[in-house]
């Protein structure tokens, strides 16, 4: 199982940026799909999750009605657009596969949120 993550990178306040995470190694279409994401000093905390049958999206109170997750199985991608994006947003954002008997974790990739 392995997860890459890209698409961070510096953005100003009230910008966009999408990331994506590239799953390989496993039956992509059965696993639930989230993003998580740790700011410096602070636990990991969850941001947002597709499920792997109907694609139903769940998300985190701080993100709900900015960040929309999405995931095409046919490439075995899972995506993050984050729009409105504030320097609270600051973190490293991590991508996690869910199934029924095995879970991952992607290395990260680096969001910074300033002016």
């Amino acid at each position: 199982v392995q997860l890459v993550e890209s698409g961070g990178g510096l953005v100003q306040p009230g910008g966009s940026l999408r990331l994506s995470c590239a799953a390989s190694g496993f039956s992509f279409s059965n696993y639930a799909m989230s993003w998580y994401r740790q700011a410096p000093g602070k636990e990991r905390e969850w941001v947002a999750r597709i499920s792997s049958g109907d694609g139903s999206t769940n998300y985190a109170s701080s993100v709900k009605g900015r960040f929309t997750i999405s995931r095409d199985n046919s490439k075995k991608m899972v995506y993050l657009q984050m729009n409105s994006l504030k320097p609270e947003d600051t973190a490293v954002y991590y991508c996690y596969a869910v199934g029924r008997v095995a879970s991952a974790w992607g290395q990260g990739t680096q969001v910074t949120v300033s002016s």
